[in-house]
């Protein structure tokens, strides 16, 4: 809750990724508050307000989770909506030429999730879930200490610079910063 909350104002993307895990770890425990106050909360050293808020903030998210249909697998309507800020931003710098670098980056990225989504199957995400899909699963390959090919760290390392600018701009432009009025010209 903690982390989410800060992760949240500074990185997106790496919020996204922290909302993901947090989705499995839930899953995990079986959707049970007390195994996730003794495999989770417990770890923290926490004031008992502090404690309560957390266990009130997992607590609300097993809710959702079950009120959602994600028991199992997907994600919450919170985490899709950040999928879907990310993607209205993206396809509007796309748009934009006054952001040739962001542009430039995704094409070089292109290829990747082009292939990635090949591998999809019948459903393939968006061009930036897909992107999001491969970092989240790239963590899980290094938290299961599988060994990960030189191809897939070359997707990866692409993949992640387009999401550190994509995440970069999110910020700007929740400041109001990325796309200033236009002046009056006249």
């Amino acid at each position: 809750m903690i982390i989410a909350s800060r992760k949240h104002k500074e990185n997106i993307a790496e919020y996204l990724l922290y909302m993901w895990q947090i989705e499995d770890i839930i899953r995990a425990n079986g959707l049970d508050i007390d195994r996730i106050k003794s495999s989770v909360i417990d770890k923290f050293e926490l004031t008992d307000v502090q404690r309560k808020e957390m266990e009130e903030w997992y607590e609300s998210l097993i809710d959702m989770m079950r009120r959602e249909g994600v028991e199992k697998s997907g994600h919450l309507q919170l985490n899709k909506n950040v999928i879907i800020q990310l993607t209205d931003l993206h396809l509007a710098l796309l748009k934009d030429p006054r952001f040739p670098e962001y542009t430039a980056e995704f094409y070089k990225t292109l290829p990747y999730i082009v292939e990635l989504r090949a591998k999809a199957g019948e459903n393939p995400a968006g061009e930036i879930e897909t992107c999001f899909n491969a970092l989240y699963g790239m963590l899980m390959l290094r938290l299961q200490g599988k060994e990960i090919s030189v191809q897939t760290m070359e997707a990866v390392a692409q993949i992640s610079k387009l999401l550190a600018i994509l995440a970069n701009d999110f910020n700007l432009d929740r400041e109001e910063k990325l796309f200033p009025p236009e002046e009056d010209l006249n």
